[in-house]
């Protein structure tokens, strides 16, 4: 099914990042990639956050919440949302891996296509631990090849990213700093999982 045959519906979930909390214009990273996304019938975006939130948590609640919000009458797709959560809690690496495959296997045996943004960049110590993360994430997504956006390693040493960190609470980005992820994310097959013209970002 590709986008313009049926309304697009996107459940977006994840924690405060994937809410846009922080910017000053109140779209976040979703905001400004939904106002860049042009389809047939209005773009349904439905972001379901919950702040600092871990994956353990995250697969409690997702299909639940995001079954509400879908139709049999729309493209109803999952864009799964990663916080630096994990990191934080201590979870393994492995715990990690495994709640995001359940999530995409669940999706998969729903007709659901997924696509998966990785955590961004926070504070300088815990680099090492959100690097890793987000490779773990990546695999995990390759594995099932479902599209996956890693944000970390782009904005990692960025310049603007960092400004934009340090300026605020040194977690979350401002302005410029969500304008960068959805720039990541518009330029990452973001049209092509939509089945629109790459052209239209």
């Amino acid at each position: 099914m590709t986008v313009g045959e049926l309304p697009v519906r996107l459940a977006v979930i994840g924690d405060e990042l994937a809410a846009g909390v922080g910017d000053p214009k109140g779209l976040g990273w979703v905001g400004r990639v939904a106002g860049r996304t042009r389809t047939a019938s209005p773009l349904g975006v439905f972001t379901l956050a919950v702040p600092g939130e871990t994956t353990t948590a995250l697969g409690a609640r997702w299909e639940e919440e995001v079954a509400r919000r879908f139709t049999p009458d729309a493209d109803n797709r999952l864009v799964i949302a990663l916080g630096r959560a994990d990191a934080g809690a201590g979870l393994s690496l492995a715990r990690s891996r495994l709640n995001l495959a359940n999530i995409l296997d669940v999706a998969e045996q729903r007709r659901v296509p997924a696509f998966v943004v990785g955590p961004p960049p926070g504070r300088a110590v815990d680099g090492d631990a959100l690097s890793d993360l987000s490779a773990a994430y990546g695999d995990v997504a390759m594995r099932r090849r479902v599209p996956y956006v890693d944000t970390y390693e782009p904005l990692a040493a960025h310049e603007q990213w960092l400004g934009d960190l340090a300026a605020g609470d040194g977690l979350l980005p401002g302005q410029a700093g969500y304008g960068l992820m959805a720039w990541l994310v518009l330029h990452t097959g973001w049209h092509t999982w939509l089945g629109l013209p790459d052209d239209a970002a």
